[in-house]
């Protein structure tokens, strides 16, 4: 008799504890599998978490227990889904996040794994079936048995559903001339590169080679300008690392770069290398894992999810633009892939390379206090100048083209100069859709979405009104449904409406448009980045995912149509992702042999995030930043927790959220600064109310200690959601 102790599948907090059940069958039950047990008179699935022997009968366990032991109905898997290594990654990151268990190893594996009763219905293993000749006797075989053998015996590894004659071959199974052979199929097929010879790094991507391979610390922050070839000292280190026969982890921010990170991976490493990132099909992702997991590849490259990809004997973790905020999921359990890899590589004793042209400057700071061990690319290769920028004041009306709804004289200007020249030009406006605001001239009515009442955006592709927040989609209403006028206007402009700008002003320029809804077909991203790369299109327009990390040869003009739209947001990071943002995307510009241009346009020409991201000046952005952070006690001066609580009942929502902000206010006294309860951005959602409370810290232990016991009594009532964003960033 066994007595198992498991998670189950439901990630509610009040049922975070191991529950005990008992197991007498014939299967090998073991630590990291799933089972399937009753659970409050539903199956469920269970995760095991550890397994003892005992001699006792479940009658005799319930009598000195007091409670009824139920059994373990069946075993669904035969080895650990998790190394021991990851089950410590996973107990780790729930105690440090606050999040379930359960909720932390259903993130950590790909959905056919998932401890889910839904998971048990997603993609299997699939085989393609080959036929090969086991006896060439054509004795008594019919002309047409023949030439099928005759053909199996002369073309080796036939797959059996490229033939035609499903008859003959059963045939010529029974009378045992050929017989089957499943072999697993991968459903991810990586495309084919040719293996090319490495380039000699140069003295400054060497230095730092050498510096990180014999140094003994283990974060590492690579601080090199745009067109440094930080990736060429990533290629470097991975070929150290493999030949120490050690694995390695290699993380980018946004789906569009993953492409060329795994093209020059593999140019250079061939079939060693895997791929995860969400653009994957469950069933290729599912593939993928079990390659991993399988030793089968020795560089994993993908998104923020992959920092929890099986491999063994892991060397090296990389986090390229570690300063993205896609790194951090919005979703609980809400980590950052950064400090899960700090963590990963603790227990593994891998080392961290962060690398990024402007690092967040929590990582800064950590690396000017020698937390992390600062290396430099202080200079483009072959000290190539970085591009000339211009700050264009679209309040000044002399700058104002007035042909145009978005662009200035002096873009347009370099725009028509770089396509006259046969060169490329990107164009970067972080936000979607055609008119991100719709009113009634009437009666001043605002078109907003019914489920969280933030402004819809109009879509000309499809003539539609969406919600950027949800997945709420209306049409497009020609009549206000307030006063029924047909005064209806549009204003604010996103991408399709500069794409539609470019083609008025430049009707036989070729484009290309990149951004979350021209991305919604799968694969989309790498097409459309790949087209550009093949100089298929002149003008590519796109939100910020165009703006980190590609490389362009002939792009010789950047133009920034809108760079102060973050400024707008409600964040104390807003200046932060604004400088970052411009400097990435003037980075894309002039970083082969041709001198680049950026443009920027803006309301807000003497912005220090805008003045200094167009000089591409990081250091003095730190500093300043700094004075602004320090005033407001914000990271990295201090450490944020974000609680945001959720109920049908507005009323109830604010007597609750403010009795808890006096609750911790009072029992963190000096350990702790209390902010709130606030509004969030969207404070109303699907018949929800929310408000949250701001928690400003420096020792966690002990706001942490406090938090489980203070919240426990809210997490246990049914109409009350509690979230907790540890280490928030959108506040």
């Amino acid at each position: 008799m066994l007595l198992v102790k498991l998670l189950i599948e439901r990630t509610a907090r009040s049922l975070d504890r191991p529950f005990s059940y008992l197991y007498d069958g014939k299967d090998t039950i073991v630590a990291g599998v799933r089972v399937l047990v009753e659970f409050n008179h539903k199956t469920v699935v269970g995760y095991v978490v550890s397994v003892e022997k005992t001699n006792k009968t479940g009658e005799e366990l319930s009598k000195e227990t007091g409670f009824t032991y139920k059994f373990i109905e069946k075993v669904l898997d035969h080895t650990p889904l998790l190394s021991k290594q990851l089950m410590a990654l996973a107990t780790r990151m729930s105690s440090y996040y606050l999040a379930p268990h359960i909720a932390i190893l259903q993130t950590m594996l790909p959905l056919s794994l998932r401890p889910r009763m839904v998971s048990l219905r997603g993609p299997k293993v699939a085989y393609d079936v080959f036929l090969f000749a086991s006896n060439q006797n054509e004795e008594g075989l019919t002309p047409k048995q023949k030439e099928l053998l005759r053909y199996i015996i002369n073309n080796p590894e036939v797959n059996k559903r490229d033939l035609k004659s499903p008859s003959i071959i059963k045939k010529l199974i029974e009378l045992g001339r050929i017989q089957e052979i499943r072999k697993e199929k991968r459903r991810y097929k990586l495309p084919s590169y040719p293996v090319n010879d490495k380039p000699e790094l140069t003295r400054a991507q060497k230095e730092v080679v050498d510096e990180f391979i014999n140094s003994k610390d283990q974060i590492y922050l690579l601080e090199g300008v745009t067109g440094s070839g930080k990736t060429e000292v990533y290629l470097a280190l991975a070929e150290y690392y493999l030949a120490q026969n050690k694995t390695v982890l290699m993380l980018v921010p946004e789906i569009a770069l993953t492409p060329m990170m795994v093209a020059m991976f593999l140019a250079r490493y061939d079939k060693q290398v895997a791929v995860l990132h969400s653009e994957l099909t469950p069933a290729e992702k599912y593939d993928e894992y079990r390659r991993i997991a399988q030793k089968k590849c020795k560089i994993v490259v993908g998104t923020r999810s992959a920092i929890f990809a099986p491999l063994t004997n892991l060397g090296l973790i990389i986090l390229d633009e570690e300063h993205s905020d896609s790194y951090k999921q919005d979703q609980m359990p809400t980590y950052h892939a950064r400090t899960v890899a700090i963590f990963r590589s603790e227990i593994e004793g891998a080392k961290v390379l962060l690398g990024s042209a402007t690092p967040a400057l929590e990582s800064k700071a950590r690396a000017a206090k020698n937390v992390y061990h600062q290396l430099n690319l202080a200079e483009r290769i072959n000290k190539k100048e970085l591009p000339k920028t211009a700050i264009i004041n679209m309040l000044d009306y002399r700058n104002i083209d007035s042909k145009s709804l978005v662009f200035s004289k002096q873009l347009l200007n370099s725009l028509r100069e770089t396509l006259n020249r046969n060169e490329q030009a990107i164009l970067l406006i972080n936000r979607r859709g055609y008119a991100t605001y719709i009113t009634c001239r009437s009666c001043g009515h605002v078109f907003r979405c019914p489920n969280d009442q933030t402004t819809l955006t109009y879509h000309m592709s499809d003539n539609m009104l969406k919600c950027h927040h949800c997945d709420h989609v209306e049409e497009m209403s020609t009549i206000c449904p307030a006063c029924g006028s047909t005064q209806i206007r549009k204003t604010g402009y996103g991408t399709e409406l500069v794409d539609r700008e470019v083609k008025k002003f430049f009707p036989s320029a070729r484009t290309l448009r990149l951004d979350s809804d021209s991305a919604k077909e799968r694969s989309r991203i790498a097409k459309t980045v790949e087209a550009f790369r093949k100089q298929e299109a002149d003008i590519l327009i796109g939100t910020q995912m165009i703006a980190k990390g590609h490389d362009f040869p002939l792009v010789t003009l950047v133009g920034i149509v809108n760079a102060d739209l973050g400024l707008l947001v409600p964040s104390y990071k807003s200046s932060e992702r604004t400088f970052q943002l411009i400097t990435q995307a003037v980075g894309r510009s002039g970083r082969a042999n041709r001198c680049g241009e950026a443009i920027i346009q803006t309301n807000l020409p003497q912005h220090y995030a805008i003045t200094l991201g167009a000089k591409q000046d990081y250091h003095e952005f730190f500093n300043q930043e700094l004075i602004v952070r320090s005033l407001a006690q914000n990271p990295p001066f201090t450490y944020l927790i974000k609680l945001t609580l959720k109920s049908k009942s507005e009323s109830t929502v604010e007597r609750v959220t403010t009795q808890l902000a006096i609750e911790l206010a009072t029992k963190l006294n000096d350990n702790a600064s209390i902010i709130g309860p606030s509004l969030p951005f969207i404070f109303y959602e699907r018949n929800t109310y929310a408000r949250y409370i701001l928690i400003k810290y420096r020792d966690y232990e002990i706001v942490k200690a406090t938090l489980e016991k203070t919240l426990m009594p809210l997490i246990a009532k049914s109409d009350f959601q509690v979230i907790i964003d540890v280490d928030a960033e959108d506040v």
